[in-house]
């Protein structure tokens, strides 16, 4: 493979010849290494399937063991249909991997339901119990159509040009006039391919971890391979003259008429893939892989069945009890041939003929009751008939039915030991037994094919987690929000509202100082109020935005460590378990609620810790997701009431009186004591200028007896 290799890391296309006989020898090396397991399981379906080759009249009389235990265990391990459940990976307060979260898991269950899962995890479900593994194979499609070049496209990725349609938004055609068409996204969507367990390979290794590829087959038509690959790998194909399909049986062949099979590889070791024609020597494309997958696989780990830890090659549980069903089988043709003989014989004399034809005819299965005349009746009676009309006994048939009954019972009851199928799983209790013994019996009857069930429910699971990751990584904003049903708001339409707030608040506070200006009081004044949002913008303002959340599940680290996707069980609940979930959830909250009432009117500084507490009991109840966001918008708003200043109590009409009398009196003493203080002062200035005349009129006086000796 260093060719190979080499051809990528210069820029150049890989040699399709060397790379499809490369991968020719390793589908045949996996083919002879499944060989063994291929081959018995075949046989095991046409058994299931009642499709034996040996189908005479006394072969068909067989005890469908294998059938009955699949019934049985079908609804056992599997029952409903998985439903996504994404959460955050830590419950605490982060509105964006909340909101995200809840668009995820919209989009997986509308996905779910696009793709009926239901279905395919039933075929998985009996590859699983008849063959020990199934498996699927996720896709990514998307549809494209012309770009409106007056439009632009909202997402930055979709600028990338030709080529970019599956990662990011556009891509690109040759147009009439020789250039690139641009295109955008139109519809995408998640494809989830169920893979018949003949059509699935990897390679061979002791644990998943190990594999290097995987592959699996398509049948597909010259049309859709044309489509597919183009007219150039189909002529080149042609040209080297592939071998056509190895049918296994009539049906396939008939089935698969006019297809050639295909067979798609994720080579992890090489980090590409491979389409090749069942055959070719020739590769059809050889590409880098389509999606960015963080285990590379597009499919899960296969749900398998009994396996050691030396091999990946799995082994169906019928194998462990494949001879006691032959018993089983044997005794049942056993017992329709002896009932047969349970008819009634009858014999007389004759005077004609022979005794051996006569015996040979009564023997015959033809009639229920036959009479047969007997001739030369003096030598039967010498060897035992002893009367004149005599039947064939038939007491010691009958002994020999019921002891091979028996015997197929006990068989019956050794296959229930062995496969773990006890009789309450398969609903044959006693009227005797009571309640208390029939639950226990239930509770352990079930421990055997927890494992099963466990096994399907982590198939499930990665199937949601597959179709997360390629949902959070290729589907456009546009679309997580139709899908979803959620609209929110962009971060470019968040600024346009708040510069158009800023500006209305701008030309308020411009109104007021012009007002101020002119003299007007500023409440009087037009446009003085600060301008205020309306709720729908409120609401708005407070949800995060698509950029935000769009960013976050881009980020594979970030998106790993903030949101956990999950499944919920895929066994038959208990409708009374869930509804006792219900109302202990509503018991919670309601009680909760009055206790908190109390305790917030006497202590509102407890309002915080009760919310917190409130809602780290919601969070642990799978219906109190819905209502997480609403407790905190509630809680964040009695927690902003309990810390705002209490408004003083206003007092009675008669205490108003009182304190309006009070006030009047307490104003006019006041306005006395100002006017006695005014005329206090006045007649201190009156005082004080009196003075000062006096003094003036003895300087004067003073000044004038001075003068007069000198005159």
């Amino acid at each position: 493979m260093e060719d190979e290799i080499t051809a990528s890391e210069s820029g150049q296309r890989w040699d399709t010849a060397k790379v499809g006989a490369h991968w020719q020898q390793e589908l045949e090396r996996a083919q002879r290494y499944f060989k063994s397991w291929h081959d018995r399981c075949v046989k095991i379906e046409k058994i299931y399937l009642d499709q034996q080759s040996d189908q005479t009249s006394a072969a068909k009389r067989r005890f469908p063991m294998l059938w009955a235990n699949t019934s049985v265990m079908q609804p056992a391990v599997y029952a409903r249909v998985p439903q996504p459940v994404v959460e955050r990976r830590f419950k605490d307060a982060q509105p964006v991997a909340r909101i995200a979260s809840e668009l995820v898991e919209r989009n997986l269950a509308y996905t779910g339901d696009e793709a009926d899962i239901d279905s395919i995890m039933r075929a998985v479900r009996d590859d699983f119990l008849l063959c020990a593994r199934g498996t699927v194979w996720l896709r990514y499609e998307a549809d494209f159509e012309p770009l409106d070049m007056g439009v632009q496209p909202s997402d930055p990725a979709a600028a990338q040009g030709p080529g970019a349609g599956l990662p990011g938004g556009i891509g690109g055609e040759i147009g009439a006039m020789g250039g690139p068409q641009p295109e955008v996204i139109a519809d995408e969507r998640v494809c989830i391919d169920y893979v018949h367990w003949s059509d699935f390979l990897h390679s061979p290794a002791r644990r998943w971890k190990d594999v290097t590829w995987v592959a699996r087959r398509v049948p597909m038509t010259d049309e859709e391979m044309e489509k597919r690959f183009g007219a150039e790998a189909m002529a080149s194909r042609a040209a080297e003259g592939a071998a056509g399909n190895k049918a296994d049986s009539q049906a396939e062949r008939l089935e698969n008429e006019g297809k050639t099979h295909v067979w798609e590889i994720w080579c992890k070791s090489e980090n590409y893939t491979v389409w090749i024609a069942d055959g070719s020597p020739v590769a059809l494309e050889v590409s880098e892989p389509p999606l960015d997958l963080t285990h590379f696989w597009p499919c899960p780990r296969p749900a398998y069945g009994t396996m050691s830890t030396s091999s990946l090659i799995p082994v169906p549980d019928y194998v462990y009890y494949q001879q006691q069903c032959d018993e089983i089988d044997l005794l049942t043709k056993r017992i329709n041939k002896l009932t047969d003989q349970l008819r009634l014989k009858v014999f007389y004399p004759s005077g004609d003929g022979a005794v051996s034809p006569a015996i040979e005819k009564a023997m015959r299965p033809e009639n229920d009751m036959v009479m047969v005349p007997i001739p030369e009746w003096a030598a039967f009676t010498d060897k035992g008939g002893s009367k004149a009309i005599v039947t064939l006994p038939i007491d010691e048939v009958q002994k020999v039915i019921v002891a091979c009954m028996q015997a197929r019972k006990q068989l019956i009851e050794d296959v229930y030991q062995i496969t773990g199928i006890s009789d309450i799983v398969r609903g044959d209790t006693q009227a005797s037994e009571t309640a208390t013994a029939q639950r226990i019996k239930s509770q352990w009857g079930s421990i055997r094919i927890r494992d099963r069930q466990a096994e399907l429910a982590r198939f499930a699971r990665d199937i949601i987690r597959l179709a997360g990751e390629i949902i959070c990584d290729q589907f456009q904003p546009e679309t997580l929000m139709l899908v979803s049903g959620i609209k929110l708001p962009t971060m470019a339409e968040k600024q346009q509202v708040e510069m158009q707030m800023q500006q209305m608040q701008m030309a308020a506070q411009q109104a007021a100082m012009r007002a101020q200006q002119m003299g007007q009081p500023a409440q009087s004044s037009p446009g003085m109020a600060p301008p205020e949002m309306p709720p729908q913008l409120q609401q708005m303002m407070q949800q995060p935005t698509i950029d935000e959340v769009v960013q976050l599940l881009r980020n594979d680290s970030i998106r790993g460590f903030q949101i956990e996707i999950e499944t919920d069980s895929t066994i038959e609940p208990d409708e009374d378990a869930e509804k006792q979930r219900r109302m202990e959830f509503v018991q919670m909250v309601g009680g909760f609620m009055q206790q908190a009432g109390a305790m917030a009117q006497q202590s509102p500084m407890l309002v915080p810790v009760m919310v917190e507490t409130l809602l780290f009991a919601a969070r642990g109840f799978r219906a109190g997701r819905q209502l997480e966001s609403t407790l905190e918008q509630v809680g964040a708003q009695l927690s902003q009431a309990a810390s705002a200043p209490k408004p003083e109590p206003q007092p009675s009409p008669g205490e108003m009186l009182k304190l309006k009398t009070a006030e009047v009196k307490a104003g006019a003493e006041q306005r006395r004591a100002e006017l006695s203080v005014a005329e206090a002062e006045i007649e201190h200035r009156a005082t004080v200028e009196q003075a000062r005349g006096q003094m003036a009129a003895q300087a004067i006086d003073q000044m004038r007896a001075a003068q007069t000796p000198y005159q």
